[in-house]
């Protein structure tokens, strides 16, 4: 009775000291209006106190209004001004403000998008301890978006946020754990880290705990555990967990097959632009692999995944007008195998390195082009199949004299070191030779490390 007494006078001065225009009353009660706190949940009503208090100049009531106004709740959404009021209020130092102002300018909602000015802004609140700042601020450290890309920087801000018990931040260093990003590799924090932002509920967490039971990481392999985990994700909206539960269902692991649901979930994905969806589905689009062959939409998938640089898909869109496209476009394809080659793609590299062999129609030839990116990518290649492919293109060019001096001797011993790994093409150029195989390779060295 005693408690029940005391918060109806608390109310009771509340109702006075607003209705005298205090402001700081004014924002309490708005609060209590928006979470539904002693008194009855109403939007509408914490916008009107919240609008009361925010002309009075209050920085913590600009603040919750500019968060009414981008969420759209009890309001007609309006970021423009959301983005007026955070600005109000973060110029008066309120941490919260200052963080939500930096994520408009992080997205680019409602504000032209700036990387600096966002790093600017969740520096300023993360200096006032804002775990949320924290963990934001560590991403863009991260992702190197608007400063140098740290790993250390990012696991330190990370730290910060997560002693404050930040479930992203907890998310976010669980992963540098897991991966060795920035600090040591260590399982046991990595899964200690998720679990923890797990019970928080964090999706984020829950798709990446999933990640190492399916690969049987630092615990026992489980997809049984690994679908419950992306379920739960997939559940928030998580696209990378949707694509993964999907891959599941395609491949009946720990779950019952189901191709229909496993669709329907890569299209969740798709949908909210994840380009490892993108990917994963254009391929078996190409493959027909647990959906029936479509070309087209196949193509259209890795286009929008390239698109967000995507190694892989940008390679694949190369290959695509290369060879599948019913109008084969080559000078199109030599521009997405560049974009690929220059992260590294030994496919691409492959590729590019034989248009620029003998070149190909819109694409001059360029052999001294064509070696380097042909040595480039049988040293990288991860099958060895594929290396011996371009060590046989190697070959050619010496044979050739394609851009360098006519060499047999040099030609052969990558002929040789191709066909003693019995790459046909290479056999058959060996075969009928004067000499063997292990003759050539005792003058010239097999000295090339294939990928297992």
């Amino acid at each position: 009775m005693g408690m029940l007494n005391d918060t109806f006078k608390e109310l009771l001065d509340l109702l006075n000291r607003s209705n005298a225009g205090d402001p700081s009353a004014l924002y309490a009660l708005g609060q209590m209006c928006e979470n539904g706190k002693t008194v009855e949940q109403n939007s509408k009503e914490a916008i009107r106190l919240y609008k009361l208090a925010a002309e009075k100049g209050l920085g913590e009531a600009q603040n919750n209004l500019g968060l009414m106004y981008v969420r759209g709740t009890g309001v007609e959404k309006d970021t423009k001004e959301a983005y007026n009021l955070f600005k109000q209020a973060s110029d008066k130092g309120i941490a919260s403000a200052q963080s939500n102002l930096g994520h408009m300018y992080e997205k680019g909602n409602g504000v032209e998008q700036n990387y600096k000015e966002a790093v600017r802004l969740y520096k300023l609140a993360a200096d006032q301890g804002l775990a949320r700042a924290q963990a934001s601020l560590g991403f863009m450290y991260y992702e190197g978006k608007g400063v140098n890309q740290d790993y250390k920087e990012a696991v330190r801000l990370f730290k910060l946020a997560a002693d404050q018990g930040n479930a992203r931040a907890r998310a976010n260093l669980g992963y540098m754990y897991a991966w060795g990003k920035g600090v040591d590799q260590n399982l046991k924090e990595a899964i200690n880290l998720y679990k923890q932002a797990v019970e928080q509920g964090n999706a984020d967490a829950q798709a990446n705990l999933g990640i190492l039971y399916a690969m049987g990481k630092g615990v026992a392999q489980d997809n049984k555990e690994a679908v419950r985990l992306y379920k739960l994700a997939a559940d928030q909206g998580n696209a990378r967990a949707q694509a993964n539960l999907g891959h599941m269902y395609f491949e009946g692991l720990g779950v019952e097959q189901d191709p229909k649901e496993a669709l329907r979930l890569y299209k969740l994905a798709v949908e909210q632009g994840d380009s490892t969806a993108q990917t994963d589905l254009a391929y078996r689009y190409e493959l027909g692999k647990g959906v029936d062959q479509d070309y087209k939409e196949s193509f259209r998938l890795y286009q929008l995944a390239a698109a967000q640089n995507m190694a892989f898909a940008q390679y694949k869109t190369g290959y695509m007008y290369e060879r599948i496209v019913f109008d084969k476009d080559y000078s199109e394809a030599a521009k997405w195998y560049e974009l690929a080659a220059k992260q590294n793609s030994s496919q691409a590299q492959h590729r590019l390195g034989i248009f620029y062999k003998e070149g190909r129609p819109g694409v001059a030839a360029n052999p001294a082009r064509a070696k380097e990116l042909l040595e480039y990518a049988a040293r990288t290649y991860q099958t060895e199949a594929h290396a011996l492919d371009a060590l046989y293109e190697l070959g050619e060019i010496y044979e050739k004299g394609l851009g360098v001096e006519k060499n047999m001797a040099v030609a052969f011993k990558y002929y040789a070191i191709a066909a003693k790994r019995e790459h046909p093409k290479a056999v058959k150029k060996i075969e009928g030779q004067p000499f063997k195989i292990s003759e050539i390779l005792e003058l010239a060295g097999d000295n090339i490390q294939f990928p297992k």
